[in-house]
Protein backbone atom coordinates (compact mmCIF):
# COMPACT_ATOMS: atom_id res chain seq x y z
CA UNK A 1 0.00 0.00 0.00
CA UNK A 2 1.29 3.46 -0.60
CA UNK A 3 0.62 6.29 2.37
CA UNK A 4 -1.56 9.43 1.45
CA UNK A 5 0.76 11.42 -0.81
CA UNK A 6 1.62 9.02 -3.14
CA UNK A 7 -2.23 7.74 -2.70
CA UNK A 8 -3.25 11.38 -3.80
CA UNK A 9 -0.96 11.54 -6.41
CA UNK A 10 -1.62 8.34 -7.92
CA UNK A 11 -5.41 9.00 -8.01
CA UNK A 12 -5.23 12.41 -9.38
CA UNK A 13 -3.28 11.31 -11.78
CA UNK A 14 -6.03 8.36 -12.41
CA UNK A 15 -8.39 10.87 -12.48
CA UNK A 16 -6.31 13.08 -15.02
CA UNK A 17 -6.04 10.09 -17.44
CA UNK A 18 -9.58 7.99 -16.90
CA UNK A 19 -12.42 7.56 -19.13
CA UNK A 20 -12.67 11.01 -20.59
CA UNK A 21 -10.28 12.26 -18.75
CA UNK A 22 -7.26 12.51 -21.10
CA UNK A 23 -7.16 13.97 -24.53
CA UNK A 24 -6.94 12.13 -28.11
CA UNK A 25 -7.79 9.02 -25.76
CA UNK A 26 -8.51 6.89 -28.96
CA UNK A 27 -11.68 5.88 -30.78
CA UNK A 28 -14.15 3.73 -31.32
CA UNK A 29 -12.09 1.89 -33.68
CA UNK A 30 -11.41 -1.73 -32.93
CA UNK A 31 -7.31 -2.24 -34.26
CA UNK A 32 -6.88 -5.19 -32.15
CA UNK A 33 -9.23 -7.78 -31.87
CA UNK A 34 -8.94 -11.21 -29.89
CA UNK A 35 -11.00 -13.96 -29.97
CA UNK A 36 -11.31 -17.30 -28.10
CA UNK A 37 -7.74 -17.72 -28.39
CA UNK A 38 -5.79 -20.29 -27.17
CA UNK A 39 -2.53 -22.35 -27.32
CA UNK A 40 -1.04 -25.56 -25.74
CA UNK A 41 2.72 -26.44 -25.27
CA UNK A 42 3.21 -30.15 -25.17
CA UNK A 43 0.80 -33.54 -25.21
CA UNK A 44 -0.52 -35.83 -22.63
CA UNK A 45 0.46 -35.39 -19.33
CA UNK A 46 3.25 -32.95 -19.63
CA UNK A 47 1.08 -30.41 -21.47
CA UNK A 48 0.84 -26.92 -20.53
CA UNK A 49 -2.24 -24.67 -21.56
CA UNK A 50 -0.75 -21.48 -21.85
CA UNK A 51 -3.38 -19.11 -22.95
CA UNK A 52 -7.31 -20.51 -22.48
CA UNK A 53 -9.93 -18.88 -24.84
CA UNK A 54 -8.60 -15.13 -24.39
CA UNK A 55 -10.78 -12.72 -25.43
CA UNK A 56 -10.47 -8.67 -25.38
CA UNK A 57 -10.35 -5.56 -27.94
CA UNK A 58 -7.72 -2.77 -28.25
CA UNK A 59 -9.13 0.62 -29.99
CA UNK A 60 -6.73 3.12 -32.33
CA UNK A 61 -4.91 5.39 -30.57
CA UNK A 62 -5.07 4.12 -27.22
CA UNK A 63 -2.44 2.33 -24.80
CA UNK A 64 -2.91 -1.13 -23.08
CA UNK A 65 -0.42 -2.61 -20.44
CA UNK A 66 -0.90 -6.12 -20.67
CA UNK A 67 0.01 -7.59 -17.11
CA UNK A 68 0.21 -10.90 -15.70
CA UNK A 69 3.08 -13.04 -13.48
CA UNK A 70 5.83 -15.09 -15.11
CA UNK A 71 3.75 -18.05 -16.51
CA UNK A 72 0.53 -16.18 -17.30
CA UNK A 73 0.48 -16.60 -20.73
CA UNK A 74 1.23 -12.73 -22.04
CA UNK A 75 3.99 -13.61 -23.80
CA UNK A 76 2.35 -16.33 -25.86
CA UNK A 77 -0.49 -13.94 -26.26
CA UNK A 78 1.88 -11.21 -27.72
CA UNK A 79 3.68 -13.61 -29.66
CA UNK A 80 0.19 -14.48 -31.26
CA UNK A 81 -0.61 -11.18 -31.51
CA UNK A 82 2.38 -10.92 -33.84
CA UNK A 83 1.88 -14.01 -35.64
CA UNK A 84 5.28 -15.70 -34.40
CA UNK A 85 3.26 -18.37 -32.64
CA UNK A 86 0.19 -20.14 -34.29
CA UNK A 87 -2.62 -20.58 -32.06
CA UNK A 88 -4.31 -24.31 -31.66
CA UNK A 89 -8.04 -22.07 -31.42
CA UNK A 90 -9.30 -18.68 -31.60
CA UNK A 91 -8.31 -15.84 -34.24
CA UNK A 92 -5.95 -12.34 -33.71
CA UNK A 93 -6.94 -9.49 -36.61
CA UNK A 94 -5.02 -6.27 -36.71
CA UNK A 95 -6.56 -3.73 -38.61
CA UNK A 96 -9.23 -6.52 -39.73
CA UNK A 97 -6.50 -8.52 -41.18
CA UNK A 98 -6.68 -12.37 -39.45
CA UNK A 99 -2.76 -12.74 -38.91
CA UNK A 100 -3.15 -16.42 -39.85
CA UNK A 101 -4.28 -15.36 -43.63
CA UNK A 102 -2.59 -12.81 -44.84
CA UNK A 103 0.62 -12.61 -42.57
CA UNK A 104 2.46 -9.96 -44.74
CA UNK A 105 -0.11 -7.32 -44.87
CA UNK A 106 -0.28 -7.92 -40.99
CA UNK A 107 3.81 -7.47 -40.55
CA UNK A 108 3.28 -4.05 -42.65
CA UNK A 109 0.88 -2.96 -39.75
CA UNK A 110 2.75 -3.87 -36.50
CA UNK A 111 6.26 -3.38 -35.15
CA UNK A 112 7.45 -4.73 -31.79
CA UNK A 113 10.33 -4.36 -29.52
CA UNK A 114 10.54 -7.72 -27.61
CA UNK A 115 12.29 -8.79 -24.16
CA UNK A 116 15.43 -10.54 -24.43
CA UNK A 117 15.35 -10.54 -27.80
CA UNK A 118 18.26 -8.85 -30.07
CA UNK A 119 16.14 -6.22 -31.76
CA UNK A 120 18.81 -4.37 -33.70
CA UNK A 121 21.79 -5.27 -35.48
CA UNK A 122 24.82 -4.55 -34.07
CA UNK A 123 27.49 -3.82 -36.29
CA UNK A 124 25.55 -0.60 -38.08
CA UNK A 125 25.18 2.41 -36.77
CA UNK A 126 22.17 4.33 -34.47
CA UNK A 127 21.52 5.97 -37.81
CA UNK A 128 21.51 3.33 -39.98
CA UNK A 129 19.65 0.84 -37.99
CA UNK A 130 16.72 3.51 -38.25
CA UNK A 131 17.36 3.51 -41.81
CA UNK A 132 16.83 0.34 -42.26
CA UNK A 133 13.93 -0.29 -40.66
CA UNK A 134 12.13 2.86 -42.17
CA UNK A 135 12.90 0.72 -45.57
CA UNK A 136 11.56 -2.33 -44.42
CA UNK A 137 8.65 -0.35 -43.47
CA UNK A 138 8.17 0.95 -47.01
CA UNK A 139 9.78 4.58 -45.97
CA UNK A 140 12.38 6.51 -47.93
CA UNK A 141 14.94 7.26 -45.75
CA UNK A 142 16.09 9.83 -48.17
CA UNK A 143 12.34 11.59 -47.79
CA UNK A 144 12.40 15.16 -45.58
CA UNK A 145 9.61 14.01 -43.39
CA UNK A 146 11.29 10.61 -42.73
CA UNK A 147 14.62 12.19 -41.99
CA UNK A 148 13.00 14.52 -39.83
CA UNK A 149 11.12 11.92 -37.86
CA UNK A 150 14.90 9.82 -37.41
CA UNK A 151 16.26 13.38 -35.98
CA UNK A 152 13.11 13.64 -33.55
CA UNK A 153 13.45 9.95 -32.61
CA UNK A 154 17.02 10.70 -31.75
CA UNK A 155 16.56 13.99 -30.08
CA UNK A 156 14.04 12.78 -27.72
CA UNK A 157 15.38 9.08 -26.97
CA UNK A 158 18.65 11.57 -26.13
CA UNK A 159 20.61 9.32 -29.16
CA UNK A 160 22.10 12.36 -31.05
CA UNK A 161 25.70 12.01 -30.14
CA UNK A 162 25.81 8.53 -30.45
CA UNK A 163 23.81 8.41 -33.87
CA UNK A 164 26.56 7.20 -35.90
CA UNK A 165 28.50 4.60 -33.10
CA UNK A 166 27.72 1.65 -33.84
CA UNK A 167 25.49 -0.47 -31.74
CA UNK A 168 27.81 -2.61 -30.20
CA UNK A 169 29.98 0.01 -28.53
CA UNK A 170 26.74 1.62 -26.79
CA UNK A 171 25.57 0.30 -22.88
CA UNK A 172 23.07 -1.68 -22.56
CA UNK A 173 20.77 1.70 -21.98
CA UNK A 174 21.36 3.25 -25.29
CA UNK A 175 21.09 -0.12 -27.27
CA UNK A 176 17.69 -0.50 -25.19
CA UNK A 177 16.94 3.07 -26.77
CA UNK A 178 18.29 2.36 -29.87
CA UNK A 179 15.77 -0.58 -29.94
CA UNK A 180 12.86 1.46 -29.68
CA UNK A 181 13.94 4.36 -32.24
CA UNK A 182 14.17 1.42 -34.68
CA UNK A 183 10.77 -0.08 -33.92
CA UNK A 184 8.71 3.85 -34.68
CA UNK A 185 11.41 4.68 -37.24
CA UNK A 186 8.69 2.08 -39.21
CA UNK A 187 5.48 4.38 -38.34
CA UNK A 188 3.52 1.62 -37.58
CA UNK A 189 -0.10 1.82 -36.68
CA UNK A 190 0.01 -0.83 -33.91
CA UNK A 191 3.35 -1.20 -31.87
CA UNK A 192 4.03 -4.08 -29.55
CA UNK A 193 6.56 -3.32 -26.31
CA UNK A 194 7.75 -6.17 -24.10
CA UNK A 195 9.74 -4.25 -21.11
CA UNK A 196 10.51 -0.90 -23.05
CA UNK A 197 12.09 0.85 -19.62
CA UNK A 198 14.33 -1.88 -18.95
CA UNK A 199 17.89 -0.42 -18.61
CA UNK A 200 17.50 3.24 -18.71
CA UNK A 201 18.08 5.92 -16.48
CA UNK A 202 15.05 7.79 -14.74
CA UNK A 203 15.57 10.43 -16.73
CA UNK A 204 15.18 8.93 -20.02
CA UNK A 205 12.25 6.25 -19.05
CA UNK A 206 10.43 9.34 -18.42
CA UNK A 207 11.36 11.08 -21.75
CA UNK A 208 9.89 7.77 -23.04
CA UNK A 209 6.43 7.66 -20.91
CA UNK A 210 6.26 11.30 -22.40
CA UNK A 211 6.78 10.04 -26.39
CA UNK A 212 4.73 7.00 -25.68
CA UNK A 213 2.04 9.43 -24.66
CA UNK A 214 2.45 11.41 -27.22
CA UNK A 215 2.14 8.85 -30.15
CA UNK A 216 -0.74 7.89 -28.85
CA UNK A 217 -2.49 11.48 -28.57
CA UNK A 218 -1.37 12.64 -31.48
CA UNK A 219 -0.13 9.99 -34.19
CA UNK A 220 -3.42 7.70 -32.73
CA UNK A 221 -1.00 4.97 -32.30
CA UNK A 222 -2.23 1.79 -31.08
CA UNK A 223 0.42 0.79 -28.17
CA UNK A 224 0.40 -2.51 -26.12
CA UNK A 225 2.48 -2.76 -23.67
CA UNK A 226 3.95 -4.91 -21.00
CA UNK A 227 5.71 -4.04 -18.25
CA UNK A 228 6.43 -5.27 -14.62
CA UNK A 229 7.32 -1.35 -13.56
CA UNK A 230 4.00 -0.63 -12.72
CA UNK A 231 4.95 3.78 -12.54
CA UNK A 232 5.38 3.09 -15.82
CA UNK A 233 2.10 1.40 -16.71
CA UNK A 234 0.21 3.72 -14.49
CA UNK A 235 1.95 6.87 -15.97
CA UNK A 236 1.22 5.76 -19.78
CA UNK A 237 -1.40 3.91 -19.85
CA UNK A 238 -5.26 4.23 -21.05
CA UNK A 239 -6.58 0.89 -19.98
CA UNK A 240 -5.04 -2.73 -17.90
CA UNK A 241 -5.42 -5.87 -19.03
CA UNK A 242 -4.48 -8.43 -16.19
CA UNK A 243 -3.48 -12.53 -17.27
CA UNK A 244 -2.71 -15.08 -14.43
CA UNK A 245 -3.28 -19.08 -15.65
CA UNK A 246 -3.35 -18.44 -19.44
CA UNK A 247 -6.33 -16.27 -18.62
CA UNK A 248 -7.95 -12.87 -18.65
CA UNK A 249 -8.85 -12.04 -14.70
CA UNK A 250 -8.99 -8.02 -15.24
CA UNK A 251 -9.79 -5.69 -18.45
CA UNK A 252 -10.54 -2.48 -17.23
CA UNK A 253 -9.60 1.38 -16.79
CA UNK A 254 -6.44 2.04 -14.69
CA UNK A 255 -8.95 4.20 -12.30
CA UNK A 256 -11.82 1.52 -12.51
CA UNK A 257 -9.22 -1.28 -11.70
CA UNK A 258 -7.87 0.73 -8.20
CA UNK A 259 -11.67 1.71 -7.73
CA UNK A 260 -12.96 -2.00 -7.04
CA UNK A 261 -9.62 -2.60 -4.56
CA UNK A 262 -9.85 0.73 -2.45
CA UNK A 263 -10.84 -0.28 1.18
CA UNK A 264 -10.64 1.38 4.67
CA UNK A 265 -7.10 0.98 5.28
CA UNK A 266 -5.16 3.11 7.63
CA UNK A 267 -1.74 3.74 9.16
CA UNK A 268 -1.16 4.94 12.63
CA UNK A 269 1.33 5.71 14.44
CA UNK A 270 2.40 5.98 18.23
CA UNK A 271 4.63 7.70 20.32
CA UNK A 272 6.12 4.75 22.39
CA UNK A 273 5.66 0.91 22.31
CA UNK A 274 2.56 -0.07 23.20
CA UNK A 275 1.51 -3.00 25.59
CA UNK A 276 1.50 -6.71 24.33
CA UNK A 277 -2.11 -7.02 25.56
CA UNK A 278 -2.86 -4.00 23.32
CA UNK A 279 -1.46 -4.99 20.35
CA UNK A 280 -3.50 -8.11 20.90
CA UNK A 281 -6.60 -6.75 20.80
CA UNK A 282 -5.69 -4.46 17.94
CA UNK A 283 -4.84 -7.58 15.93
CA UNK A 284 -8.37 -9.78 16.79
CA UNK A 285 -10.71 -6.93 16.71
CA UNK A 286 -9.46 -4.25 14.00
CA UNK A 287 -6.53 -6.62 12.11
CA UNK A 288 -4.01 -5.15 12.52
CA UNK A 289 -0.51 -6.23 11.00
CA UNK A 290 2.57 -4.84 9.78
CA UNK A 291 3.75 -3.76 12.52
CA UNK A 292 7.12 -1.56 12.31
CA UNK A 293 9.31 0.39 14.91
CA UNK A 294 11.04 3.57 13.60
CA UNK A 295 13.14 5.32 16.26
CA UNK A 296 10.53 6.08 19.51
CA UNK A 297 7.60 5.76 17.75
CA UNK A 298 5.82 2.98 16.97
CA UNK A 299 2.91 1.91 13.50
CA UNK A 300 0.75 -0.42 12.29
CA UNK A 301 -1.54 -0.88 9.29
CA UNK A 302 -5.29 -2.13 9.74
CA UNK A 303 -8.22 -2.87 6.90
CA UNK A 304 -11.63 -2.11 8.21
CA UNK A 305 -14.96 -3.60 7.41
CA UNK A 306 -17.01 -1.08 8.40
CA UNK A 307 -16.81 2.78 9.18
CA UNK A 308 -17.62 2.92 12.28
CA UNK A 309 -14.73 0.30 13.54
CA UNK A 310 -12.22 3.07 12.85
CA UNK A 311 -13.73 5.15 15.97
CA UNK A 312 -13.72 1.89 18.14
CA UNK A 313 -10.23 1.24 16.81
CA UNK A 314 -8.82 5.20 17.80
CA UNK A 315 -10.34 4.50 21.09
CA UNK A 316 -8.23 1.33 21.85
CA UNK A 317 -5.05 3.38 21.20
CA UNK A 318 -6.22 6.57 22.82
CA UNK A 319 -6.36 4.33 25.83
CA UNK A 320 -3.07 3.49 25.77
CA UNK A 321 -0.48 5.90 27.51
CA UNK A 322 1.12 6.20 24.35
CA UNK A 323 0.42 9.44 22.85
CA UNK A 324 -1.06 9.13 18.76
CA UNK A 325 1.38 10.82 16.37
CA UNK A 326 -0.69 10.37 13.07
CA UNK A 327 -3.52 8.51 11.06
CA UNK A 328 -2.68 8.06 7.48
CA UNK A 329 -5.85 6.93 5.16
CA UNK A 330 -3.73 4.32 2.60
CA UNK A 331 -5.03 3.87 -0.66
CA UNK A 332 -4.48 0.81 -3.11
CA UNK A 333 -2.08 1.43 -6.52
CA UNK A 334 -1.49 -0.94 -9.23
CA UNK A 335 0.52 -3.06 -7.80
CA UNK A 336 -1.72 -3.76 -4.81
CA UNK A 337 -4.55 -4.71 -7.57
CA UNK A 338 -2.32 -6.80 -9.44
CA UNK A 339 -0.97 -8.93 -6.82
CA UNK A 340 -4.29 -8.89 -5.24
CA UNK A 341 -5.70 -10.07 -9.14
CA UNK A 342 -2.82 -12.70 -9.43
CA UNK A 343 -3.09 -14.30 -6.04
CA UNK A 344 1.28 -14.63 -6.46
CA UNK A 345 0.96 -17.23 -2.98
CA UNK A 346 -0.56 -20.04 -5.18
CA UNK A 347 2.55 -18.93 -7.37
CA UNK A 348 4.72 -20.42 -5.06
CA UNK A 349 3.55 -23.57 -5.22
CA UNK A 350 5.60 -26.61 -6.87
CA UNK A 351 2.81 -27.61 -9.12
CA UNK A 352 2.57 -24.09 -10.32
CA UNK A 353 6.63 -23.56 -10.38
CA UNK A 354 6.88 -26.40 -13.07
CA UNK A 355 4.38 -25.41 -15.02
CA UNK A 356 5.33 -21.64 -15.24
CA UNK A 357 9.11 -23.50 -16.14
CA UNK A 358 7.84 -25.72 -18.71
CA UNK A 359 5.67 -22.93 -20.19
CA UNK A 360 8.83 -20.86 -20.94
CA UNK A 361 11.14 -23.92 -22.40
CA UNK A 362 8.12 -24.61 -24.07
CA UNK A 363 8.00 -20.70 -25.27
CA UNK A 364 11.51 -20.77 -26.03
CA UNK A 365 11.46 -23.46 -28.31
CA UNK A 366 8.27 -22.29 -30.53
CA UNK A 367 10.63 -18.95 -30.42
CA UNK A 368 13.25 -20.55 -31.91
CA UNK A 369 11.28 -22.23 -34.73
CA UNK A 370 9.70 -18.97 -36.22
CA UNK A 371 13.05 -17.27 -35.85
CA UNK A 372 14.41 -19.75 -37.83
CA UNK A 373 11.89 -19.10 -40.32
CA UNK A 374 12.03 -15.51 -40.39
CA UNK A 375 15.96 -15.23 -40.76
CA UNK A 376 15.74 -17.37 -44.00
CA UNK A 377 13.41 -14.79 -45.50
CA UNK A 378 15.47 -11.82 -44.12
CA UNK A 379 19.25 -13.21 -44.76
CA UNK A 380 19.34 -11.58 -48.32
CA UNK A 381 19.38 -8.08 -46.78
CA UNK A 382 22.87 -8.54 -46.85
CA UNK A 383 23.80 -7.72 -43.02
CA UNK A 384 26.39 -9.55 -41.24
CA UNK A 385 25.18 -13.17 -41.88
CA UNK A 386 26.69 -14.03 -38.56
CA UNK A 387 24.36 -11.54 -36.65
CA UNK A 388 21.19 -12.97 -35.03
CA UNK A 389 17.97 -11.65 -37.05
CA UNK A 390 16.20 -8.74 -35.13
CA UNK A 391 12.55 -8.99 -34.02
CA UNK A 392 11.85 -5.90 -36.28
CA UNK A 393 12.85 -7.51 -39.26
CA UNK A 394 10.87 -10.83 -38.54
CA UNK A 395 7.75 -8.67 -37.68
CA UNK A 396 8.19 -6.52 -40.96
CA UNK A 397 9.49 -8.96 -43.49
CA UNK A 398 8.20 -12.35 -42.93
Amino acid sequence: MTGSTSATEHSKSASDRGEGGRSGEGTDETVVSVRGLTKTYGSGDDHVLAVDGVDFEIDRGTVVGLLGPNGAGKTTAIKAMLGLVVPDEGSVTIEGIETTDAPRAVYRRVAAMLEGARNVYWRLTVRENLRFFARLGGHDPAETDVRERHDRLLEDLDLVEKADVPVNKLSRGMKQKTSLACTLARETSVVFLDEPTLGLDVESSLDLRAELRRLAERESITIVLSSHDMDVVEDVCDRVIVMNDGQVVADDSLEELVDVFRTQTYRVTVDGTLAPERRERLESEFGADGWTTVGDHQRFDATLRRGEDFYAMMDVVRESPCPLVTVTALEPDLEDVFLALTDRESETSTAGNGETEMGVKMESESESESESAFTSDTESVGDDPQAHTPTQTEAADR
